[in-house]
């Protein structure tokens, strides 16, 4: 490093007169942010409830300061957000609200960074147009708050690394308080970023009192999660390891691949100047640790065989820098074409990838466009294969069908039996779309080895008899004394291991439930 040159310092530099608009008055910010809330809060109910929010209703349903496969926040934000009307649209209004923040959030970030409003609106767009980051935000899930919250904690750190005020890391440690009680994925971003500030001059950072102090609030907001989680075992981290055999074996090459067509095509020319640009744009070298952070984001994930959507929170900041980078670099006529033909393409593929992301099309609709579709979507775990619809909304579709067919075999027991049985599923959403849905049926509390039901146990039942659903009912003959199929679960949109199932009704258990529940456990 050159001692003499300044955009290599800690200290504040000047600012360019766009820096210093106001969050208030700044129109470009409002107006994208809400055109991005706009188009997801216009699908936002076009569907039914996604299966991992039929499971964090009923976790909600059930307070506590953690859950096995999750953090408090998102499932206590679900139970509250449906009991106001058991609405879809309601359900999502925080996902929606998330989107909507982060375009107005991109603008901001340019402007901290000196830009004007072509490299604001182009961060806003790339962030708002984005096919993965489009799904993220289709559903309420413990992902929904990512991309703002790494985008958001990114900009405490830049702007207390542009301007000399540390006091914003104080808030910096809220937020990361805060995403960790939502998700703790944040641990990647937030070792990521100590290794690019650790090999960049901006380490200097770590001898601020209010970094420090900004971690100890983010400790004390994620204490309680984190509390229940060693009280329990830890099983979050048994999760994880079962994670790795559940995924599909993807390559190094073929994540990176995929990562460039799930992100768009068109917009890799932005992200990579983002990545690119503060090692060789004078103005942006103060935060080469961020781009820095990515890579090494990357590389964790691709070293944990971790999903596509892993690295989606990573990306907004590389927008954000690509936008301001380009408009730096596209000042003749012929680049400025380039730049607006760029624009165009980019926007064109994500509107025809769109029906893949978010619920714009009716479904019948959308099995034909997927059927002409080109390219056929990465398949992120092995129990997916088979399925028409993208898993975000075959696990809309098939829920009340599922429900249904379980509320026609209950009614099918004989009535002097139903007080003795309870229903046994192979899985949370299963469990959850009866606890949800059937109430109305007069079904009783569903039960699962499956992740937080295990945790549930009989849920007060010691039951006779169970219905049962799954795969293989043979399998039940040594523990029941009588076994009768019912029905076989059908439901023509729904992920493919949903259907062909048993439900069968187990008659006088030869065992006592209460003993084999630990081996009914399923942490996956």
């Amino acid at each position: 490093m050159d001692v003499h040159d300044p955009t290599d310092a800690i200290g504040p530099t000047r600012m360019a007169p766009t820096a210093h608009v106001s969050w208030r008055t700044d129109g470009l910010a409002l107006t994208l942010g809400l055109l991005a809330f706009g188009l997801h809060a216009l699908v936002a109910g076009r569907y039914d409830v996604f299966r991992d929010e039929l499971y964090f209703i009923v976790c909600g349903r059930h307070p506590a300061f953690g859950y096995i496969d999750q953090p408090p926040v998102v499932p206590l934000l679900s139970a509250g957000a449906y009991a106001l009307g058991q609405s879809v649209w309601i359900l999502r209004l925080p996902a929606t609200l998330a989107a909507g923040g982060l375009a107005w959030l991109a603008v901001r970030f340019a402007r901290l960074l000196g830009a004007g409003a072509v490299a604001g609106a182009g961060a806003a767009l790339s962030v708002s147009i984005t096919p993965m980051l489009m799904g993220i935000v289709a559903t309420l899930n413990t992902t929904t708050f990512d991309p703002l919250a790494w985008t958001s904690i990114a900009w405490c750190l830049a702007y207390a690394i542009k301007t000399g005020d540390y006091r914003v890391l104080w808030l910096c440690g809220v937020i990361a308080g805060l995403d960790l009680e939502i998700k703790y994925a944040l641990v990647f971003w937030g070792v990521s970023l100590v290794v690019g500030l650790g090999v960049t001059p901006q380490r200097q950072i770590f001898a601020r009192r209010e970094l420090w102090q900004g971690a100890a609030l983010a400790a004390l907001i994620a204490f309680p999660s984190f509390a229940w989680q060693a009280v329990h075992g830890f099983p979050f981290l048994e999760l994880a390891a079962a994670a790795r055999d559940k995924n599909t074996d993807i390559s190094p090459l073929s994540f990176l691949l995929n990562q460039l067509a799930v992100m768009n095509p068109f917009l890799a020319p932005v992200w990579l100047s983002g990545v690119v640009g503060p090692f060789v744009v004078g103005r942006l070298r103060p935060f080469r640790f961020l781009p820095i952070a990515f890579v090494a984001c990357a590389a964790m994930i691709m070293a944990t065989h971790g999903k596509d959507y892993y690295l989606a929170a990573g990306y907004p900041v590389m927008f954000i820098f690509g936008a301001v980078a380009i408009t730096q670099w596209a000042r003749r006529v012929v680049a400025r074409a380039v730049l607006v033909a760029g624009s165009v393409l980019a926007l064109s593929l994500s509107a025809a990838v769109s029906p893949l992301a978010l619920p714009v099309l009716p479904v019948p609709l959308l099995k034909g466009y997927i059927d002409r579709f080109p390219v056929e979507p990465q398949q992120q775990e092995k129990s997916f294969r088979g399925t028409v619809l993208p898993q975000v909304f075959a696990d809309q579709l098939g829920w009340r069908d599922f429900v249904a067919q379980v509320s026609n075999a209950w009614s099918r027991i004989p009535a002097s039996e139903r007080g003795r049985t309870s229903i046994k599923v192979d899985n949370y959403g299963e469990a959850a779309a009866l606890d949800v849905y059937g109430g109305r049926a007069g079904l009783p509390a569903a039960l699962s080895g499956h992740n937080q039901y295990f945790l549930w146990g009989l849920r007060g039942q010691n039951p006779a008899n169970l219905l049962v659903v799954q795969d293989h009912p043979e399998r039940l003959s040594p523990y029941c004394q009588e076994t009768t199929v019912l029905a076989i679960t059908a439901s023509p949109d729904a992920m493919s291991y949903e259907n062909g199932k048993a439900i069968v009704f187990c008659r006088g258990l030869r065992v006592d439930i209460r003993a084999i529940w630990p081996q009914l456990k399923a942490y996956n």
